[in-house]
């Protein structure tokens, strides 16, 4: 454990698998108080919470759908009466399909974009009037948000809406003395690729292993890495920008 963050209150969206469960538990090894919030009950959550308690500092597991507005605003009335204020967010709530694109229905087109998109607008509205001067908002986007990907058309939206947010909002939000930057992923090796049936999980491996400049997918703590980078004094002149975590693929 670090002490970088000691004395911080971070917000990280959608914190109980792959990247933001690496945030949560990196934040809070490096002394922040890190509240997070969820959609669906089960094991990774209990299991987040568990891990959560044997670290110090104060923590905080709040269910929340953030694509609902009523939730949002109970999520920040739980983190205003708890911690009062906010030095970092974190928007890394996403969900993910592979769907053609004459087969895309409306539904899980909406379903997509109001979790990466619309979250990310409602909980940075929300959290607004708890961040104050020196405080860091990252947005978690992709590399595929610029390339296309097929069968991602509404993923690949999403994420390409989240490099014009972050841009607005680090000039509108400057003068405020708040920073805000992009993490962009490249392919990384989180629980639902390990989920896959063995022979596609080991065509993944040998495809993008060809495709990346060091020859392996990444681990979510190496993204995690980056986002602890921007959320503490060493990155106070970084703002506006969008850091590649691909491998150099």
């Amino acid at each position: 454990m670090t002490d970088q963050l000691v004395g911080r209150n971070i917000l990280v969206t959608g914190g109980t698998r792959g990247i933001g469960r690496a945030t949560v538990l990196t934040l809070a090894r490096a002394g922040a108080n890190v509240v997070t919030c969820y959609r669906t009950e089960g094991e990774a959550a209990e299991s987040l919470a568990r891990e959560l308690k044997e670290t110090p500092g104060e923590h905080r597991l709040i269910r929340a759908d953030v694509s609902d507005p009523a939730q949002v605003r109970a999520l920040f009335d739980e983190v205003r009466t708890r911690f009062g204020s906010l030095h970092g967010l974190v928007n890394n709530a996403g969900v993910i399909s592979h769907v053609p694109f004459d087969k895309l229905s409306e539904e899980d087109w909406h379903r997509v974009l109001d979790t990466h998109l619309t979250g990310a607008f409602l909980v940075t509205q929300g959290a607004l009037p708890l961040l104050g001067e020196g405080a860091s908002i990252v947005n978690i986007g992709s590399r595929v948000a610029t390339v296309g990907l097929p069968m991602r058309a509404h993923y690949t939206a999403a994420k390409s809406g989240l490099i014009g947010l972050t841009r607005t909002l680090c000039k509108e939000l400057g003068g405020r003395g708040i920073r805000v930057n992009m993490v962009d992923p490249g392919v990384i090796e989180t629980e639902a690729a390990a989920e896959l049936p063995r022979e596609q999980y080991e065509a993944m491996q040998t495809r993008y292993r060809a495709l990346t400049s060091l020859g392996r997918l990444g681990a979510p703590d190496e993204v995690a890495d980056v986002v602890l980078f921007l959320v503490s004094e060493q990155s106070r002149y970084v703002t506006g920008a969008a850091i590649p975590v691909d491998g150099g693929i």
